[in-house]
């Protein structure tokens, strides 16, 4: 049987506890998951492609997932192109809220338009996690909030040094 291999595409900017779920819990359905690092992304990154890779990759061994079956590649092409460069037919993402299924649900639409042979899933967030989002960190964050239950003991080093 041919190895599952998923696509998880995002900016990781940085990962949050809500990621890594998403991350674990797709790897009880896949034999492998890809994590696609937006580079050129219009949201201006907080963190260069290479600090999200790095963090990433440490949040990954903190939280002692099997990163065996994990790989984490920057890209900037199309995502269903890089889907196929990844010999895979699946994207994987996950949903917090209704806001986020109707920009999801399109991204999904168009995405099955121009690839119909690959899918999209859905992964819902768990209860505790619904209301991480990126953004919403990195403003904490950045106003010397504690972010410490929404992310790695990395990722908080890295953001409090990032604002200091």
């Amino acid at each position: 049987m041919a190895e599952k291999v998923g696509v998880y595409p995002g900016t990781f900017d940085p990962v949050t506890l809500g990621h890594l779920d998403v991350i674990k819990r797709s790897l009880n359905v896949l034999d492998k998951l890809v994590l696609a690092v937006a580079v050129g992304h219009y949201k201006k990154p907080l963190f260069s492609i290479e600090e999200r890779i790095d963090l990433l990759h440490l949040s990954i061994k903190e939280l002692h997932l099997d990163s065996q079956h994990i790989v984490v590649i920057p890209f900037s092409n199309l995502l269903v192109d890089f889907v196929r460069e990844q010999n895979s037919h699946i994207i994987v993402r996950g949903l917090r809220a209704v806001s986020d299924f109707d920009y999801e649900f399109q991204m999904a639409g168009m995405n099955r338009h121009i690839a119909p042979d690959i899918e999209t899933l859905f992964l819902m967030a768990a209860d505790k996690y619904q209301l991480i989002a990126s953004r919403f960190v990195r403003e904490v964050s950045r106003l010397k909030g504690d972010v410490s239950p929404f992310v790695t003991d990395c990722v908080h080093e890295a953001l409090k040094k990032k604002f200091s």
